[in-house]
């Protein structure tokens, strides 16, 4: 019964975190475009499947995801084992990310922008390996107790330095492969080890020691996928991508951007087909937990109904989701990305960017989560409902500025360039204890509800404005949207301890 007011009240909770997006659409439609959607039904369903789907997926990681991947956490800190907790942390970051669907679409523009040289399965898998790797090193960090400062600092100088040298058809497609490695799924199971491991060591700080492994596996992707395109580009071979392929990769690319791949048949087989992929999506996670589990603590899982009610919970929310995604986010963003083209009004364009990237921020599951245990870590410093709505001002400057980039047709390297060099100093600049938690909100920024409105926004513009390539210009969106939200969060903290300090002395 218990349970059952929880879900109703993280379903209502769920509603008005989406009221923001429904809000912003249909002042659009209404008030400045003045027409109705034909297919308006259709995407009012799908958003409601969203709610629906985001309360199952915030309902499961209460009960399954977030008591595992503490519990694991402590049971490895008790063992005092550096290599196992290291090979812990690789094992879950690689089969976090190896199977995503939205790398997946990723892979296939790569392979499709670069005529052949970059392999879809080879970048597929620098990726998940450059993940594992770093949520390996993110796990050192906790335990040596290092600053997150210095990590991030040298980290996005390599970031900067190497976009310098990379091909333009790589940058966008970097950086949104770094953004799509943390999804709703992902983001709270590598917190949840990070806060795990912070809260069981002595010494060590919640808030500053618990967060920032979601920073650093959106970083190195970055780095490691540019480093790949230099190379590709400089001795690969141009292979043979037939217009025909070309055609099918782009579009499974445009559909599948954090959605599931289409089924064909009867809606009941549909159903089934989408919830398989969205199992064989988690599957990898749930084969590493029970591989530690059982195979090295050699323990039984506590309360084990619980964590298999939760996983399942994860699943279909997830897949709800999905199917929300499908009939109502997607279309909402490409229909109105036409529409405001075709007013001839620039200003609307921004207009809209801001609002929709403020009001998808709002609505953001992995945030909503990460905002709670940031709170919680916090103990009074941080307010979970003030944090969303700075990073959700974040998002929408960010999205802003990458929609002016499309308009303008100006190289994207000059505005990661820019925008990463002010992230460096402020980092240098902050409060230490805002820094790892800081960088992790631009991580999940970029989740199941952000991605497919503001790829669909990006896609739509750069397929509309005439003398755009799509493939260049219509990505780098979801960057805008990873590095505004830490230069808010940051901003933020400096402008409070200010405050502070000058009351203190007051």
């Amino acid at each position: 019964m218990n349970q059952l007011k929880d879900f109703l009240h993280i379903l209502s909770h769920s509603f008005r975190n989406l009221l923001p997006i429904i809000v912003v659409v249909s002042f659009f439609q209404l008030i400045i475009m003045r027409q109705v959607p034909d297919d308006v039904w259709s995407m009012a369903l799908g958003l409601l499947v969203v709610v629906f789907g985001v309360a199952l997926f915030l309902q499961g990681l209460e009960l399954g995801i977030f008591p595992i991947g503490k519990n694991l956490s402590n049971e490895f800190a008790k063992k005092g084992s550096l290599p196992l907790l290291m090979a812990f942390g690789f094992c879950l970051g690689f089969s976090a990310v190896v199977a995503e669907p939205a790398l997946i679409a990723v892979a296939s523009q790569a392979e499709l922008i670069s005529e052949g040289r970059v392999n879809g399965f080879t970048l597929r898998m620098l990726v998940a390996l450059s993940v594992g790797a770093v949520v390996a090193l993110g796990v050192v960090r906790t335990i040596l107790g290092h600053s997150l400062h210095w990590y991030m600092i040298i980290g996005y100088l390599l970031v900067v330095a190497v976009t310098f040298f990379a091909p333009e058809e790589i940058v966008g497609l970097a950086y949104d492969s770094g953004g799509v490695t943390t999804n709703i799924v992902t983001v709270p199971l590598i917190a949840a080890l990070g806060i795990g491991l912070a809260v069981s060591i002595r010494g060590r700080n919640a808030l500053a020691h618990g967060f920032g492994l979601v920073a650093l596996a959106v970083m190195v992707p970055m780095i490691s996928v540019q480093v790949y395109g230099i190379f590709v580009y400089s001795f690969g071979e141009t292979g043979v991508v037939t217009h025909a392929v070309a055609e099918t990769i782009s579009d499974v690319a445009v559909v599948e951007v954090e959605v599931a791949a289409a089924t064909v048949g009867s809606v009941l087989f549909g159903m089934l087909s989408d919830l398989l992929l969205m199992f064989r999506d988690v599957l990898p996670i749930i084969a590493a937990i029970l591989f530690f589990q059982y195979a090295v603590i050699r323990k039984r899982i506590a309360h084990l109904h619980k964590v298999v009610g939760g996983f399942v919970l994860v699943i279909v929310g997830l897949y709800a989701f999905v199917v929300g995604l499908k009939l109502g986010l997607f279309p909402i963003g490409q229909s109105m990305a036409a529409q405001l083209i075709a007013l001839d009004r620039v200003v609307y364009i921004y207009l809209f960017a801001f609002s929709i990237g403020f009001a998808t921020t709002m609505a953001e599951p992995a945030l909503i989560a990460i905002g709670q245990k940031a709170e919680e870590a916090g103990k009074g410093k941080l307010d979970g409902n003030r944090i969303r709505i700075l990073v959700a001002i974040g998002v929408a400057i960010g999205i802003t500025i990458g929609v002016h980039r499309i308009i303008t047709g100006d190289s994207i390297h000059y505005y990661i360039m820019a925008g990463y060099t002010l992230v460096i100093l402020l980092t240098a600049l902050a409060p230490k204890y805002i820094v790892p938690l800081a960088f992790d909100l631009g991580g999940v920024t970029t989740s199941e509800v952000t991605v497919p409105l503001v790829t669909a926004l990006g896609i739509g513009l750069a397929t509309h404005i005439e003398g755009r390539n799509v493939l260049i210009d219509g990505f780098g969106l979801i960057a805008f949207a990873s590095i505004f939200p830490i230069v808010t969060v940051m901003l933020y903290a400096l402008y409070a301890e200010r405050v502070t300090r000058q009351g203190a002395i007051t």
